[in-house]
């Protein structure tokens, strides 16, 4: 058959060498996973992701949540070319679009936090022709206060060391300014005494030497 029309035959063999040497496709996604925010704020839901193909108008983005309490899954987002908004349910008129495709983000933005919104929100990007890949995924908390995590301690604590550094800085200028001012009275005392002390030992001298003229 092959002989018939080689032509065709040798395209088939090209194609099964290309495929040997073409990469897998598939869509890598990062998030936070785990995210926490209070009542009636604004959050940025981050998602970014990396591709082996270029994007281009073929990209889309599914943004879905699924409630912590139970039930079905609820439409966010979606994006192909141009931002598309829910016109109904939960997040109508709460959530607008804030990633930009170029730089490989596709976050969104979702406004006036409700405590029925914690829940996992799910981030799935298609970029024929990479369209396999896990799906994004998190977790958001919706609380009354944030916590404190180690990042605020730690910001904490390395404003209380720098803070401290000044005030002992501080100190040390102040020290070594008096020290030298103290000093510097001294010398002055000093320079005033000893023209006294001259004078006094002329007298004295005068004296010696007129008792010795009497004598």
């Amino acid at each position: 058959m092959y002989g018939k029309n080689p032509s065709r035959a040798g395209l088939l063999l090209l194609g099964i060498q290309l495929t040997a040497f073409w990469p897998i496709a598939a869509v890598e996604i990062y998030t936070s996973q785990a995210l926490e925010a209070v009542n009636g704020t604004d959050v940025r839901l981050k998602c970014t992701f990396s591709s082996f193909a270029p994007v281009g108008d073929a990209l889309t983005v599914t943004w879905n949540f699924r409630p912590r309490d139970g039930g079905p899954e609820q439409f966010v987002f979606y994006y192909h070319v141009d931002p598309f908004k829910p016109m109904s349910g939960r997040f109508k008129d709460r959530v607008v679009w804030d990633g930009n495709p170029e730089r490989y983000d596709v976050s969104i933005i979702l406004w006036k936090l409700q405590f029925d919104d914690n829940g996992t929100y799910t981030c799935q990007v298609k970029n024929p022709p990479d369209v396999d890949g896990l799906i994004g995924e998190i977790r958001l908390s919706v609380v009354h206060t944030v916590r404190f995590s180690e990042i605020y301690f730690l910001a904490l604590a390395i404003g209380s060391a720098c803070a401290l550094m000044v005030i002992i800085v501080i100190v040390v200028v102040l020290v070594q300014h008096f020290r030298k001012k103290r000093w510097a009275e001294r010398a002055h005392k000093v320079v005033e005494i000893k023209p006294k002390e001259e004078e006094r030992l002329n007298q004295e001298k005068k004296v010696s030497i007129y008792l010795e003229d009497t004598d």
